[in-house]
């Protein structure tokens, strides 16, 4: 099942450019395990779904994957053998703009190697170079030993 936005404001957006360090160093946010974009670039739809599936086969089903990225961007194309001027093209594909930094891939539940591991074969079908982040062991307790509604330790009486 292929992403793409169910409505947008344009049906076809300018190419833009993808320049520099937008993103600020994220951190891991949803998982323990991330793999994080090194240079900036494009990621299609189809290979956002074929790494997460790639995540998902390699996991056995076991553990949690999150995705922070969604494409948004539609791509244009023309047909073959058609002449210049003739206005745009039509939505071919849609993408999603990646800057370095940015972790595009979460993995929690599972041990390292097993993550490493799946996020390696995902590396595979995306067609941006990407490293291998971890959280912190300190912020791993915090998420752990802590409540998410008051930041507080874990009490019997908290309904999260």
């Amino acid at each position: 099942m292929l992403l793409f936005p169910k409505r947008t404001k344009f049906r076809k957006t300018f190419k833009g450019k993808i320049r520099g360090i937008k993103v600020p160093k994220k951190a891991v946010a949803f998982g323990v395990y991330g793999l994080r974009v090194i240079e900036h670039g494009q990621v299609t739809a189809r290979a956002i779904e074929a790494a997460r599936r790639a995540i998902s086969r390699a996991l056995n089903r076991s553990g949690s994957i999150f995705m922070p990225i969604f494409p948004q961007t539609p791509v244009t194309r023309k047909p073959n053998e058609v002449r210049m001027g003739r206005g745009k093209g039509s939505v071919d594909h849609w993408a999603a703009k990646v800057f370095p930094g940015s972790v595009i891939f979460e993995v929690s539940g599972v041990k390292e190697e097993l993550a490493r591991k799946s996020l390696k074969l995902a590396a595979g079908k995306l067609p941006v170079k990407t490293r291998f982040v971890q959280e912190s062991p300190i912020a791993q307790n915090m998420k752990t030993s802590t409540c998410l509604c008051r930041r507080v330790q874990i009490k019997k009486d908290c309904i999260c």
